[in-house]
């Protein structure tokens, strides 16, 4: 019999890709989503509503690991109403995930949770680890209520990882989808002064990591879910052009930023804060990059450009 990994919040661009990674794996995954339930195959849907306990919990008793992708993006405008929401879905999902933990007759072996390299706020150059202190923004506070409701779990059976994430770099999606179709536009160009810092990391990467944090038993507590190699926004975009075949993109001046941004909907401090980290545990603990730098990331995203 399979041994179980449960998703909760698994359809969105990471979990898209996590799912037939674990299946190949040998894991059966359980997906926690909003839409019905499928309970078919080896990838199986189960619905919830990301704060209240439900039938669900009968897939999180007896699971290998349970692994929590859920929380609405920060990429939109941060109205009032979106940020409550923003908090909200993130707390409220960890707070029930716990709930439903310590009703377990035979608890999960370990808790995944994702959260976010925003939380060290706008560190311009220096380096972060996972012992730097967090910020003091917007995105840095929602993040630390974030790990303060996983920290507030009572899972004492329950082994607990935390991911602190950079930007995820695939295909079909996610943070590529439009900076890529930008860049085909010739509207690829640096951003700002091009010298705040990106923290990334391959899907491939991180469906490793996540594997890791499941079968590796020795691996707990806060981690940087990023690559060893962070780049200047002007670097990064730099490689995108490279990798996409086009030779320039004016660049983008602060002020355009913003109008761009309110036009997308988005908040231009999104493009302009700087997180240089570096993955300082997962490198102690022996784990090694398949795709260590962006350029090697980038070509295996963009084989055919």
């Amino acid at each position: 019999m399979r041994p179980r990994i449960v998703l909760a919040g698994g359809s969105g661009f990471i979990g898209q890709s996590l799912s037939p990674f674990l299946i190949s794996k040998n894991y059966e995954v359980i997906v926690l989503t909003r839409a019905e339930s499928d309970q078919r195959g080896a990838l199986r849907k189960a619905h919830w509503d990301g704060k209240t306990l439900g039938d669900w919990i009968q897939f999180v008793n007896g699971a290998a690991a349970v692994m929590n992708l859920t929380g609405r993006s920060i990429n939109c405008r941060h109205t009032p109403e979106n940020r409550r929401e923003i908090i909200d879905s993130r707390v409220d999902s960890v707070r029930v995930l716990g709930q439903a933990i310590e009703r377990c007759a035979q608890p999960p072996q370990v808790f995944v949770q994702f959260a976010g390299v925003g939380i060290y706020g706008d560190k311009g150059e220096r380096l972060c680890d996972e012992t730097t202190a967090p910020g003091d923004d917007f995105v840095a506070e929602v993040c630390q209520r974030w790990e303060a409701a996983f920290d507030s779990v009572d899972a004492s059976k329950t082994r607990k990882v935390l991911l602190r994430l950079g930007v995820v770099l695939g295909p079909n999606g996610g943070f590529l989808e439009v900076l890529g179709r930008l860049t085909r536009w010739f509207l690829g160009g640096q951003v700002g002064s091009g010298r705040q810092y990106i923290s990334w990391i391959h899907i491939t990467d991180l469906s490793r990591m996540l594997l890791a944090g499941v079968e590796n038993q020795e691996l707990t507590g806060t981690f940087n879910a990023s690559s060893p190699n962070p780049v200047p926004n002007a670097e990064f975009m730099r490689e995108l052009r490279r990798a996409l075949h086009r030779p320039w993109s004016p660049p983008v001046p602060e002020f355009a930023a913003r109008i761009g941004s309110y036009l997308m909907g988005t908040e231009v401090s999104l493009a302009l804060v700087s997180q240089r980290c570096v993955p300082k545990r997962f490198l102690e603990n022996g784990f090694n990059f398949e795709f260590p730098t962006l350029r090697e990331a980038l070509t295996n995203i963009f084989p055919s450009q």
